[in-house]
């Protein structure tokens, strides 16, 4: 499963962040390592950004990139 599969609200943990070098550098300085809780909370009205709760920060993540980070089979609502 990957990050953009989350439903809203759900909570789902870190596995892999599978991004080109420069992304996977700027996600790893948010906190997203594996392991990390990660649940989106809102889409924007375009639909592009969706807004994550990552260790008590909210953080904007493109589509492009949540389709590159792959999560934990578990989730919870």
């Amino acid at each position: 499963m990957t990050l953009n599969e989350l439903k809203l609200n759900e909570t789902g943990y870190i596995n892999e962040l599978m991004c080109s070098d420069g992304v996977k550098r700027r996600l790893l300085d948010l906190g997203l390592i594996k392991g990390t809780k990660i649940t989106p909370l809102f889409v924007s009205p375009s639909g592009d950004p969706t807004a994550f709760e990552v260790r008590g920060s909210i953080i904007a993540i493109r589509v492009e990139d949540t389709k590159l980070i792959d999560l934990n089979g578990e989730s919870s609502k």
